[in-house]
């Protein structure tokens, strides 16, 4: 049981209430999300991890005495983000905010000498039980890619040319979307063919409809400013701002849910996009002044 309560440091004691709210929070978002889980085999491997959890609470109220309450808010916030962004993305970042409960444990080391097991549970049991959690959301990322990609390098490219060349925003929006539309039945079907030749385990039609959404709902977002504003310029400056949006955002979705490089990824996918862009500016300018075009 380690030193009775009454002779523990108030800054000990303080600490390992701190590390038994932070394993009480973890246990109840486990807890719920094992209970609102459609999926069998993965509320199974929820409610092992949240068992883990539960011992943890168990271990340090063993030590303090007391019973205490979660942090509310992190219990809401972690709970619905895994519910509305993905089992795996939720519980990834709830894992990288678990860096302060490895602080708070390893400021108790000398306390509390079973703090190394505990730290050893967080960091590689939790971990192989995670791994276990299969979503077909991410089972098709590669599929989400191929169009949100596309998308940005082909219409951001496009409208940049088409902003310099038409310099009307109604006839941009017109043109980017009749050849955003149009390219996302082509990636599809592309998409389509692609998996039913490769016979990776994925579903064709499935990985089609994941690729042409994706497209289909970059190039909305990006012909948005040329709808809901007048000047082609300041449209052109909110597209690009909007396609770095997306990619940032993505970016950070991917490296969290699957454990990789965010920086790399990011600078990679906006200098794509963003050359691509000033390329085609440039031959927008060019094909202008070589036809002669004045609208």
């Amino acid at each position: 049981m380690g030193t009775p309560i009454k002779d523990r440091p108030p800054a000990s004691l303080k600490a390992m209430i701190q590390a038994q709210r932070i394993e009480e929070t973890e246990y109840r978002i486990y807890a719920r999300l094992a209970k609102t889980t459609k999926d069998a085999g993965n509320s199974e491997v929820l409610l092992r991890i949240a068992e883990d959890e539960q011992a943890h609470v168990l271990f340090w109220q063993n030590r303090t005495g007391r019973q205490v309450n979660p942090y509310r808010l992190k219990l809401f916030k972690f709970f619905w983000i895994a519910r509305l962004l993905g089992l795996t993305f939720g519980i990834k970042l709830l894992e990288r905010d678990e860096a302060r409960a490895q602080q708070v444990y390893r400021s108790l080391r000398t306390d509390v000498p079973e703090v190394d097991r505990l730290l050893h549970d967080e960091e590689e049991h939790e971990q192989v039980l995670i791994g276990m959690i299969k979503e077909e959301g991410l089972q098709y990322i590669g599929s989400v890619v191929l169009g949100l990609n596309d998308a940005l390098v082909e219409l951001t490219g496009a409208l940049a040319g088409l902003t310099f060349a038409l310099r009307n925003t109604r006839l941009i929006a017109l043109a980017g979307l009749i050849t955003g539309i149009a390219a996302s039945f082509s990636m599809a079907a592309s998409e389509y063919l692609a998996t039913k030749t490769e016979g990776d385990g994925k579903h064709p039609l499935k990985s089609s409809i994941y690729t042409g959404l994706a497209y289909i709902v970059t190039v909305t977002l990006l012909v948005l400013p040329y709808l809901l504003i007048e000047h082609y310029l300041i449209c052109l400056a909110a597209t690009i701002g909007i396609a770095i949006l997306i990619i940032f955002l993505f970016n950070y979705y991917v490296s969290v849910a699957q454990d990789l490089s965010f920086r790399r990824r990011f600078a990679e996918m906006a200098g794509i996009s963003l050359g691509v862009s000033l390329l085609s500016f440039g031959v927008g300018y060019v094909i202008r002044i070589f036809l002669k075009v004045d609208i």
